[in-house]
């Protein structure tokens, strides 16, 4: 009997821990309503801008903008109730040619000029930006790469990582700014061939409609002829 005890009671801890563990959520709701997922503009924020950067030989300034980032120290003030708060200025880093963050937008300014122009006045979260210094000097095109969230796409109302990653283009000065993978396709990676001056880059479809990307979906593989006029996606099939 109270081995039997013991097998319910631990029956039951199993059963106690499996509830207590959080659903993992979906990257993508599907609507039967048509249209993209539209993120919530949070007034509570500061928004904030790091000091220009400007890329390697080109007559541009980039202005990185994002939120204030505040911070909450683990331990309490030992004499006192409040928590101690941290306040962090720096909303980007700078290297290689490369800005990464989590970026509400970019704005982009000639260096001749007082004028400064955003990137997007869409919703937008950028993880990345890299200007394409190899390209540059072979083809004499100064563009740039994007990887970032646009949609809502699991309607939590915020653009985060836990939304689909995509991949856009744009010239230095910030116009012609495209998106060049398939809507509701995750970004994998992306990678330059300067002998080529080609963009390749892979891209997962959700094919089985379930909200997640997993081994039962389809991997995209996809490149881009930066050198022609227009930035036109040919897909190909390397398996």
């Amino acid at each position: 009997m109270k081995n039997l005890h013991i097998a319910l009671l631990s029956s039951i801890v199993l059963v106690l821990a499996s509830c207590k563990k959080e659903v993992e959520k979906p990257k993508v709701i599907y609507d039967t309503v048509k249209g993209k997922g539209i993120a919530k503009v949070d007034t509570t924020q500061v928004a904030i801008s790091d000091l220009p950067i400007q890329m390697e030989g080109t007559d541009y300034l980039i202005h990185p903008v994002g939120d204030l980032r505040v911070y909450e120290r683990g331990t309490k003030a030992r004499y006192g109730s409040s928590s101690v708060i941290d306040l962090s200025f720096t909303i980007s880093n700078y290297g290689e040619n490369e800005i990464t963050g989590y970026l509400q937008n970019l704005k982009f300014q000639k260096t001749d000029s007082d004028s400064i122009r955003p990137l997007t006045d869409k919703p937008a979260l950028i993880q990345t930006a890299t200007y394409l210094k190899p390209v540059a000097d072979r083809i004499k095109k100064q563009i740039m790469v994007y990887t970032m969230f646009d949609t809502d796409t699991n309607r939590d109302g915020k653009l985060d990582s836990s939304d689909i990653k995509c991949l856009y283009l744009s010239d230095i000065s910030g116009k012609h700014f495209t998106k060049v993978s398939a809507d509701f396709q995750e970004l994998i990676d992306w990678n330059l061939i300067e002998s080529k001056s080609r963009l390749y880059f892979r891209t997962v479809e959700d094919t089985n409609k379930n909200g997640q990307f997993d081994k039962d979906d389809v991997v995209q593989y996809s490149y881009i002829d930066l050198s022609r006029s227009e930035w036109k996606v040919t897909n190909y099939e390397p398996i």
